[in-house]
């Protein structure tokens, strides 16, 4: 709701890119200090994360734009990010891309380096949402409720039990009562870190925790889905393709925990 953080000398500097910038640097050092408690070279880890955060950008921007042909009018609206305008899933394929490769140049343990990886990449992604705020866009569907249209968060007697409504000048439709679906995100994201960060220091094996990152977070967008009003339900189905993926990674998080299970209950036999 506050695109712009503050302008100097004619120069905007946009809520959303510090916002996203600011999420990054934090998940930058939760990575070092995972890595160093897990005896892994922070060195090696910082390059990586680099790789991954590159890739991530990229990608997670070029499916946004895929997504989001209508809202590129020239070429610097394709890398204009502090505008707002990411896809997460894009930029998780992205991101494990990177990771991927940093992993074989340096012979990191893959889900070590898998548990370290969702835990900063929650709290970054929550920060983010808070970008997403400003900027306007993943912005919700329209709130059934006849109330104040003045831009800002207000108060209403129906889940989520707020809704908001965007000034003129971002990416979501202005001067209307919607459901605050980015605040809602991170809202559950920030739930999600924590729950991430208390399972991680008990975690039964490697890989449990990016497991149950999958697991949670695929329920969570799942849900959110149906209040979002950027990605239209696929029609007959009336699902929305996230929903799909969101559902696939429920999926693949159960088999992935069953599987890392077994495997580490025959290492105990043998």
């Amino acid at each position: 709701m506050f695109p712009v953080l503050f302008e100097f000398f004619g120069f905007k500097i946009y809520t959303y890119g510090v916002l996203v910038a600011l999420g990054a640097i934090l998940a930058y050092y939760l990575s070092l200090r995972l890595a160093k408690r897990e005896g892994i070279n922070p060195n090696h880890v910082e390059n990586t994360l680099l790789l991954a955060l590159l890739l991530g950008i990229v990608v997670s921007r070029l499916s946004y734009i895929v997504e989001h042909p209508e809202q590129v009018e020239g070429l610097m609206d394709i890398v204009a990010i502090w505008n707002g305008g990411m896809n997460f899933f894009g930029g998780l394929a992205g991101g494990i891309v990177g990771a991927l490769i940093g992993i074989y140049r340096y012979r990191l343990p893959i889900w070590k380096s898998a548990d370290m990886a969702v835990v900063a990449l929650s709290i970054a992604h929550a920060i983010g949402r808070l970008g997403c705020t400003s900027a306007g866009c993943c912005y919700g569907k329209p709130f059934p409720i006849d109330g104040s249209i003045s831009p800002g968060l207000h108060l209403a007697d129906r889940f989520p039990f707020f809704y908001v409504v965007f000034p003129q000048g971002g990416v979501a439709p202005p001067y209307m009562p919607l459901y605050p679906t980015q605040l809602m995100e991170f809202l559950g994201l920030s739930f999600l870190f924590l729950i991430l960060l208390v399972f991680y220091r008990k975690k039964p094996f490697d890989g449990s925790v990016f497991a149950l990152y999958m697991f949670l977070y695929g329920l969570l967008r799942f849900s959110l889905e149906f209040f979002r009003g950027v990605t239209p339900p696929i029609e007959g189905l009336g699902l929305t393709w996230n929903q799909l993926v969101s559902l696939g990674m429920v999926l693949v998080s159960l088999a992935l925990f069953l599987s890392l299970s077994r495997l580490k209950s025959h290492e105990k036999v043998a």
